[in-house]
């Protein structure tokens, strides 16, 4: 399977037409059109229905449009790492990371970098603990920020000073509005938005002291703005992390959990990962900032652990 056969399928698979793929690529029709048939007979799958005016990629097809991108996005990577110059330190740094305010503190240690390195650029790539893992273990990213548990065998990590608090996002006309903070029986029997990260094992659902088929669920959610506007229609209460919705002048508002229920937050990278100089820099300041952050909110530097 070659690299060029592939961005042809992916052509194909953009454009869901023949022609205008050929086009895109300065190929002739038929030659694309022979291209994609010896691919499928090399895989022995069809990967696409050629209707009149429409491709419609089957369930093969979709599984390797998937992993074309990402094939070709490592290839992209590779290139352009190596073809990095040994006297300048530039290139990109792949980051992925679930909603937290805890990346205010990764964007001050990315300015910082940057003023160092101005040829040095940060992606971050959002999603849940599931898609940041899924994209590490693939090499589609060079760090992840997990929060909460975490398989600590399966990466190297770096236990940071700073933690968010679970609370409740809801109408300011609730009636639960009217107190400072939230407890269990409060809860059972309301409407629930929940993350979908959440499974029957959390903290959360232990914090609660009811199993998931006993609270009354009505949504879930990977994007607590998009469960934001739920809330403020009135489908329920949404369990989310403090600071990540500004309520101020809104009909919302958020009210932190009693007792308290905190989660911890891992930088994590594979065990096996070989680091571009950018991601090496970037991983040496943050050895030397963090501290720095956990100083600040009254901690010391032994509180955190490294593990390599």
């Amino acid at each position: 399977m070659e690299l060029r056969v592939l961005q042809y399928f992916l052509a194909v698979a953009r454009e869901q037409n023949i022609s205008a793929a050929a086009q895109s690529l300065h190929l002739t029709q038929p030659t694309l059109s022979r291209q994609l048939k010896e691919l499928e007979e090399e895989l022995g799958k069809q990967l696409m229905i050629r209707g009149n005016r429409k491709i419609t990629l089957t369930e093969e097809g979709m599984l390797l449009r998937r992993r074309a991108e990402e094939i070709l996005k490592l290839v992209d990577r590779t290139e352009q790492e190596i073809g990095r110059t040994d006297e300048t330190v530039s290139g990109d740094i792949y980051i992925g990371t679930g909603e937290t305010d805890g990346v205010r503190e990764f964007a001050k240690a990315a300015c910082q970098v940057q003023q160092g390195y101005p040829g040095i650029r940060f992606h971050l790539v959002s999603g849940d603990a599931m898609d940041v893992c899924d994209r590490l273990d693939k090499g589609l990213l060079d760090f992840g920020i997990l929060l909460g548990d975490m398989d600590k065998s399966k990466y190297h990590y770096l236990e940071l000073p700073m933690k968010d608090t679970w609370g409740v996002l809801m109408r300011r006309d609730s009636p639960l509005a009217q107190q400072e903070t939230v407890s269990p029986r409060d809860l059972w029997d309301k409407p629930l938005i929940l993350s979908r990260q959440v499974d029957n094992k959390s903290e959360l659902y232990r914090w609660l002291g009811m199993e998931p088929s006993q609270l009354h669920t009505v949504a879930t959610y990977n994007l607590i703005y998009n469960a934001s506007l739920m809330v403020d229609e009135g489908m329920g209460c949404a369990f989310t992390l403090d600071k990540l919705v500004n309520t101020t002048g809104s009909n919302l508002c958020f009210r932190p959990l009693k007792p308290k229920l905190e989660l911890g937050m891992y930088l994590v990278w594979k065990k096996a990962q070989i680091f571009s100089k950018a991601a090496e820099v970037f991983l040496e300041h943050l050895k030397k900032w963090l501290p720095l952050v956990d100083e600040k909110d009254g901690g010391e530097m032994g509180e955190y652990e490294f593990d390599y």
